[in-house]
């Protein structure tokens, strides 16, 4: 179970960093606001737990990364609106960024690189010589490379997520999503996660892939 004054203090000192000493209006409102979105009852797999899990494999990663506490409001916000029948959550997830960073004391420049990075989220494909991009792609990819059990518990959690997809669609749809994972040439951009995440990862995949063709 998440610890919701933990994460409350995780995301002041991520937005603090981000302001720069520059101060600004209490955090609080702000993190009760994406707590609360992040608890929503439409979640199984996007929920406080997937937060904490992307939070924790940043500050795993944070010495890749060129402004990490940018990277962690990027993860608070990656999937702050999630609804799983629209495609364009990642876009509303940037838009909310683009709009609360702001009121919140952020820069401009800082709030469009959260926002960007918010978007990436769609593909996880940065851009070589993208730190920040590189660092939350691999967080958020972290899971692949679970622990069998961890594993097993995420998938079923995204079947969850999407209950109203027939079964056939769904073994379709989300084989072509692995297909297509496993055929990157890398899944992690990192070093980090090149080294201790990769093979996993591609072991885990291709036997999720393997059990959906029974």
């Amino acid at each position: 179970m998440a610890d919701l004054d933990v994460l409350r203090a995780r995301f002041a000192r991520a937005l603090e960093g981000a302001r720069s000493g520059a101060g600004g209006p209490d955090p609080s409102p702000y993190a009760a606001n994406l707590l609360a979105r992040w608890q929503e009852p439409q979640r199984h797999y996007h929920t406080l737990t997937h937060l904490t899990a992307v939070l924790d494999h940043v500050d795993t990663l944070e010495e890749y990364a060129v402004d990490p506490d940018v990277v962690r409001l990027a993860a608070w916000f990656h999937d702050a609106v999630y609804l799983p029948d629209r495609s364009e959550n990642e876009e509303r997830s940037a838009r909310l960024a683009e709009r609360a960073l702001p009121e919140a004391g952020v820069a401009p420049d800082r709030t469009a690189e959260v926002a960007r990075l918010v978007r990436l989220t769609v593909t996880h494909a940065p851009e070589p010589g993208d730190a920040n991009g590189a660092v939350l792609c691999d967080a958020d990819l972290a899971v692949l490379a679970a622990p069998p059990s961890a594993y097993a518990a995420y998938t079923a959690a995204v079947r969850e997520e999407y209950h109203f997809v027939p079964n056939d669609a769904f073994r379709a749809g989300r084989s072509d999503i692995l297909r297509r994972l496993l055929a990157l040439p890398g899944l992690f951009h990192t070093p980090h996660g090149q080294r201790a995440w990769e093979a996993t990862a591609r072991y885990n995949l291709t036997a999720e892939l393997e059990m959906l063709s029974l």
